[in-house]
Order: structure tokens, then sequence, then C-alpha cells
């Protein structure tokens, strides 16, 4: 697979995601559900579409 995320990218996206869903879930715009998700998924997969469709790499 290839992966255009780095480490230190994934976990910066990963910690954003749960702060966003941890205040959607307090109360936050319904909007954070999704952007949270988002990061959180392409935390996991490594894969980030919007990096792709701009032909950038955070990882060498």
């Amino acid at each position: 697979m290839i992966c255009n995320v780095a480490i230190w990218d994934r976990a910066l996206r990963f910690l954003l995601a749960i702060l966003q869903m941890a205040y959607a879930f307090a109360g936050g715009p319904i909007w954070l559900w999704i952007f949270g998700f988002y990061f959180l998924v392409t935390a996991a997969w490594g894969l980030c579409p919007t990096y792709a469709f701009f032909k950038i790499r955070t990882q060498r």
C-alpha cells in the first residue's frame, strides 16, 4: 500500500481527531464529527486523499 503520511503527521492527525470528536461529543458542532472521523481514518490508514490530489507527501 502506498502511504503519503509520515509517522509524525499520523500522530498529529490522531491527536487532532480525538480532540475534535471529544469536543463534538461535549456539544460542539456536528461537522467536527465528520472531520474527526476523516482524520482518524487517514491516521490509521496512512493515506490522505487530499494529499494525493495535490501530490503532497510528508513521508520520505
